[in-house]
């Protein structure tokens, strides 16, 4: 029997914490992906446009009386 084999067996209570830590990171990572993408992007050079909020085609009167009434 070959003991170098045996050393490398990992038996559930180490397996289990490898995945526990994995997953710890994953979830840190997927509550914070917006500002990491942002960040990524804002390093790079390539941050997206602001969509315009308010264009006069669409936005209604100041008085607001509907645009086109019936």
């Amino acid at each position: 029997m070959h003991f170098e084999l045996l050393a490398l067996y990992a038996g559930p209570d180490q397996v289990m914490t490898v995945t526990s830590g994995i997953a710890s990171i994953i979830g840190v990572l997927l509550v914070f992906w917006n500002k990491l993408v942002a960040a990524f992007f804002r390093i790079i050079g390539r941050a997206p446009r602001p969509a315009d909020t308010a264009s006069p085609a669409t936005s209604a009167p100041q008085n607001g009386t509907p645009k086109n009434p019936s």
